[in-house]
């Protein structure tokens, strides 16, 4: 079928084989099957046909697929095998017999089907390779625009594509305006309505602040530094647990930096918030120690089996320790990731008073009787 331009038509598949990635067989494969729905639709038939692009020429075939049978009950879709055999003597009962059909004015039809479809290609491979470009960077820090910003979810320009940022991912002492410039973390990659890609960005996210110290720190981003945990508060305190294997290399300093100038870079994107940097330690009492600052502990029991540690803190260092509503406490536990009960001085002494007292009595007790 020869009615539209065919040979312009597989040269555009051709060329958008080359300039888009999308694969030739697959187009024609999608065009035919439309065409398919096309002819079915437009002739209002219900019988069996197929449709077959030639690969080279484009030329277009429409063909009636027909089943052999022994008793016919659908004129449309199937054949007795009497007929079946002036066609081809070959053939038998439960085989198809192809005859070709040439509908009128299907030419015109079947042009604007090829061109809906391969714009509908376009579109899908584009969405494809926006996705890929996107879903390859999670994990790593956008800027983007902010287009929308009503106190609920905000939408931020990233270029190509949507970034969408829900409350639970915004800094809570943030307040976010049109048209401002902003940084996030790239939580997620998904598919939305139409298979639209939608990224899923977060300021909050624990992550971002691990991806803020590869970019301001060197030592991180070559791997010289180690970030082992990270404990966040978004929008009030970080706590960030480094180390180095490089006795050469102080972990806390490098971060911080001269005068710290490293640590503002990082204290400055996320608006003012605190963090605190603090050296890993493979011994859980130096490390719970260190994440407790900047309350002073004079001692740590640990419990290794329940991952439980007991600390003591002078009498005016315990508000300090628990932090305002047990900020600085809920940090450190969850980056130790141990259970904490800190107590002042004071307190210990009076609990170890009470169970020798509780002890005294016991004994007493036993011997009496």
């Amino acid at each position: 079928m020869k009615s539209i331009e065919t040979k312009e038509l597989i040269n555009a598949i051709e060329e958008l084989e080359k300039e888009r990635g999308i694969n030739k067989e697959y187009l024609l494969e999608s065009i035919e099957t439309a065409l398919v729905t096309a002819y079915k639709r437009n002739f209002d038939s219900a019988e069996n046909v197929k449709v077959i692009m030639d690969k080279e020429t484009g030329d277009i075939k429409v063909f009636s697929v027909k089943e052999v049978v022994e008793d016919i009950e659908d004129d449309l879709t199937q054949i007795n095998l009497e007929d079946a055999k002036k066609i081809d003597e070959k053939i038998e009962i439960g085989g198809e017999i192809e005859t070709e059909i040439i509908p009128r004015n299907f030419g015109r039809i079947a042009a604007q089907t090829a061109k809906q479809v391969i714009v509908q290609k376009i579109r899908e491979a584009e969405r494809n390779m926006v996705f890929t470009e996107y879903n390859d960077r999670k994990g790593e820090i956008v800027s983007g625009i902010i287009q929308k910003a009503d106190g609920g979810t905000v939408v931020l320009d990233l270029g190509r594509l949507e970034g969408i940022m829900p409350l639970k991912d915004q800094i809570p002492t943030e307040t976010y305006k049109v048209n401002d410039k902003i940084k996030a973390y790239v939580a997620n990659v998904e598919r939305g309505l139409k298979g639209t890609p939608q990224v899923l960005v977060s300021r909050s996210h624990p992550d971002f602040v691990r991806k803020l110290f590869e970019f301001e720190i060197p030592e991180i981003y070559e791997g010289l530094i180690e970030i082992k945990s990270i404990a966040r508060d978004a929008g009030f305190r970080s706590k960030v647990a480094v180390y180095s294997t490089n006795e050469n290399i102080d972990p806390v300093g490098s971060c911080v930096g001269q005068k710290g100038i490293r640590i503002q870079n990082i204290i400055n994107e996320l608006k003012g918030e605190k963090i605190d940097v603090i050296e890993w330690n493979e011994d859980p009492s130096i490390f719970i120690s260190a994440a407790l600052l900047p309350a002073q502990v004079m001692a740590v029991d640990i419990k290794d089996e329940e991952k439980f540690a007991q600390v003591i803190v002078p009498d005016d260092q315990l508000s300090l320790a628990i932090g305002k509503s047990g900020q600085n406490a809920r940090l450190a536990a969850k980056l130790t990731n141990w259970k904490i009960d800190i107590k002042s001085e004071s307190q210990f002494r009076e609990l170890l008073e009470y169970q020798e007292e509780n002890n005294t009595e016991e004994v007493n007790a036993e011997e009496e009787e």
